[in-house]
């Protein structure tokens, strides 16, 4: 775990890279001590490098506040693992508060990017521990790419008033050849511990490394299967052969939090603040199909020591009736309460990469097995993670015809879908239960799960109740975060050039690169 003198000093560090030196003027024989900046590092070290790691992998996960208004008022109501409850948090309803975003956006070219780019300019690009900075460079972009669409990526940490937007399919061909030189040159150094106890995630495991990477992509192949289906065959295709996470949940990739110095885990931070609770999607999906992990997920209602979730998107009238307050719907579990600060944060869970390699088997890939098996091997693995070791009970649920109910909710909603767990007997039935069954296993993930509904559509989720965004109507499908506000302010000329990357107006309804629904 991180300690309170490890996190001090990556702070000290993130400053250092991303502060402007200032100098002194005036004639004095204290000249140099006076222009000579205190709190830089004038000089990287190998002993500093595992640092500027550290640092990289808690701010690109979002730990402390930059959880809530990084993911959770986004993406987390977006992919509708929770709805809000705050009478004073529109996001539900679609309005975009970009002086909420503007925390983590700024994180990740202040405590991300400047580490990544100092280790890989004083590493050898043939260690170990540059491959690593290049695998989590792609990590912690594609999720911004994937709010967005176009955002400043070649020239992102270099010395500059303004910053140059690139267009999303230049960003993902640049994940996909840093992806395959990072495994390339890691199989390799499968004797090494790069970063050693300072890799916040796999302690220097260079095997479980490999696995990382080439599951991120696998999971972009997927990503971008109809815009670009022969490339994305090709990476999907590599990326199995090299190996994805597919042992065991002992694979799946947490990063270390603390209670200390403002690391803590995200989801736990702010799970006390009583802000939200479950979706009436994920009451209808995890009660029908009495799902075993439903008492991980959430826990019963106050009120009435059951299980129930609300619409999202409900009006701030809507939200005052005795239905849908906090103590009438579920809180989000027991591992995220307040209690958890410092549990491990979820990046990447081993399940993920069967039901990818399941949606690419149904595409026809070269998966090295049938869609069927990995469906029900990535339904094993996520039961597995989230303690359910019984291979009977496993079994039941694989092979349940129970379907999602309609929850108990405030508006009476039917259930959500008719799709049972055990295998379908159509491919329309089948990508849409590989696509619920991905959705509840990376849970609570709301930057995948969001980018996953808006690429396949699966679950079929409710539609909206209310938008007070004047862009999209109440059951609209929000399509993108658009182009950061301190953007525009600061960075106003590139910022109105990526518009023309878009292929459509900077609004929420515009469709990123992938997204062809």
């Amino acid at each position: 775990m991180t300690s309170y003198k490890k996190l001090l000093r990556q702070t000290l560090v993130a400053a250092s890279l991303s502060a402007p030196l200032f100098w002194a003027v005036g004639c004095t024989k204290n000249f140099e001590e006076i222009n000579t900046n205190q709190t830089k590092i004038s000089v990287i070290g190998a002993g500093e490098i595992p640092y500027l790691f550290s640092k990289a992998q808690s701010a690109a996960t979002l730990p402390g506040g930059n959880y809530q208004v990084g993911q959770n008022l986004f993406s987390d109501q977006y992919a509708q693992y929770f709805a809000c409850v705050a009478t004073y948090f529109p996001s539900d309803r679609f309005v975009i508060r970009m002086d909420w975003l503007q925390g983590p956006w700024t994180a990740q070219y202040t405590e991300v990017v400047p580490q990544l780019k100092t280790i890989l300019a004083n590493t050898d690009a043939s260690s170990a521990e540059n491959a690593l900075a290049n695998i989590w460079w792609v990590y912690s972009f594609h999720r911004w790419t994937d709010y967005v669409g176009p955002i400043p990526y070649f020239k992102a940490g270099e010395p500059a008033t303004s910053v140059a937007y690139d267009a999303q399919d230049k960003i993902y061909d640049d994940f996909f050849k840093k992806l395959a030189a990072a495994t390339t040159l890691l199989k390799t150094k499968t004797s090494e511990k790069p970063y050693g106890s300072f890799d916040l995630i796999y302690g220097g495991d260079v095997n479980k490394w490999i696995k990382f990477a080439n599951t991120l992509r696998l999971r972009l192949a997927l990503r971008i299967s109809k815009v670009d289906p022969a490339r994305a065959k090709t990476e999907a295709e590599a990326a199995v052969a090299g190996g994805v996470l597919a042992t065991s949940p002992d694979d799946d990739a947490l990063v270390a939090r603390s209670t200390k110095g403002g690391d803590n885990n995200g989801l736990a931070i702010m799970s006390d603040w009583n802000e939200f609770r479950m979706s009436a999607a994920m009451e209808s999906v995890l009660k029908g199909y009495e799902d075993p992990r439903l008492p991980t997920y959430f826990l019963p209602a106050v009120k009435t020591n059951t299980y129930e979730g609300l619409r999202n998107g409900l009006a701030t009238t809507q939200l005052t009736d005795p239905a849908n307050v906090a103590d009438a719907n579920s809180h989000v579990g027991q591992r995220w309460t307040s209690t958890g600060l410092g549990t491990a944060q979820n990046v990447m869970a081993t399940a993920e990469a069967y039901f990818l390699m399941a949606e690419g088997a149904l595409n026809g890939w070269s998966m090295g097995g049938t869609a069927k098996d990995f469906y029900n091997k990535g339904i094993a693995m996520s039961l597995t993670q989230w303690g359910v070791t019984s291979a009977a009970a496993i079994s039941a649920y694989q092979t349940s015809t129970k379907t999602p109910v309609a929850p108990n909710d405030y508006l009476k909603s039917a259930p959500l879908s008719n799709i049972p767990v055990a295998w379908g007997s159509t491919e329309a039935i089948q990508r849409e239960q590989i696509g619920t069954q991905k959705w509840l296993a990376i849970f609570p993930d709301g930057f995948e799960g969001w980018a996953e509904y808006r690429r396949t559509r699966f679950p079929k989720l409710y539609p909206v109740v209310n938008s007070d965004n004047p862009d999209i109507p109440a059951g609209g499908v929000l399509r993108r975060i658009p182009i950061l506000l301190v953007e525009q302010q600061t960075n106003a000329t590139e910022a109105a050039k990526a518009v023309s990357l878009l292929g459509g107006a900077d609004k929420v309804t515009t469709p990123l690169w992938w997204d062809k629904n």
